[in-house]
């Protein structure tokens, strides 16, 4: 089951369409993989649907010059057209998009499947393919970590989401399951290690800042890292 969900000040956000594109596909990923949130969204949609339609309508000053009924018959025909056209209540299904990474196949979510990808970048058990974003600051991968392997114990410079996509993996806090939405900063400290592999989407803002031992050396590069 899942546990772990984006914030409530997130998902306001998400509603109100005022969140980043990185963090908007992340939290839209989740809602689609987690009925609790579903709920959510459409309560807050609810709720921001009533308050704009309670509003008062604004006072505008009637024209001066009146409208031709030649026009008003025109734009009255127009609105009919629009209104009988069927199509665009339509509902598009969308093809599912499977990728294979180190023989592993995976599904990729709706919202994904229309985003380009690079191709994997393998080093060890950990493969990253950076999603095409152009987001300012803040990167999204797919990050697949291969069974037994695990990413060394790190902090944030900035913060990072983690969405578990398929698989499991652990840290210090506890076991992961697909749907997970995992907010980490400056203020968390972690080791996640998959038993039988995994992949998630990521969002950063920053580097890495890896803590303990060897992995100290990769810091100079954290920033082509995150």
């Amino acid at each position: 089951m899942i546990k772990h969900h984006p914030s409530e000040t997130l998902l306001t956000q998400y509603c109100d369409a005022s969140l980043a594109t990185s963090l908007s596909l992340a939290v839209s990923i989740h809602v689609d993989m987690c009925p609790v949130c579903q709920a959510k969204v459409a309560k807050i949609e609810t709720s921001n649907a009533n308050a704009l339609f309670s509003e008062e309508p604004a006072q505008f000053e009637k024209p001066q010059t009146e409208k031709s009924d030649l026009l008003e018959e025109f734009e009255l025909n127009v609105l009919d057209m629009i209104m009988s056209d069927d199509s665009i209540d339509e509902v598009y299904e969308v093809e599912p998009v499977s990728i294979k990474v180190n023989e592993h196949n995976y599904q990729l979510p709706r919202a994904l499947t229309r985003i380009s990808h690079s191709k994997f970048t393998q080093v060890g058990k950990l493969a990253r393919s950076r999603v095409a974003l152009d987001d300012g600051a803040l990167r999204s991968s797919l990050l697949h970590i291969d069974a037994g392997g695990e990413i060394p114990e790190h902090t944030h410079t900035g913060f990072e989401v983690t969405l578990l996509l398929d698989g499991e993996f652990s840290d210090e806090d506890g076991n992961y399951v697909p749907g997970d939405f995992i907010w980490q900063d400056g203020s968390h400290q972690h080791t996640p290690l998959t038993k039988d592999g995994c992949l998630c989407f990521t969002v950063v803002s920053s580097a890495l800042h890896f803590n303990k031992g060897f992995s100290k050396l990769l810091n100079p590069i954290g920033n082509l890292i995150y």
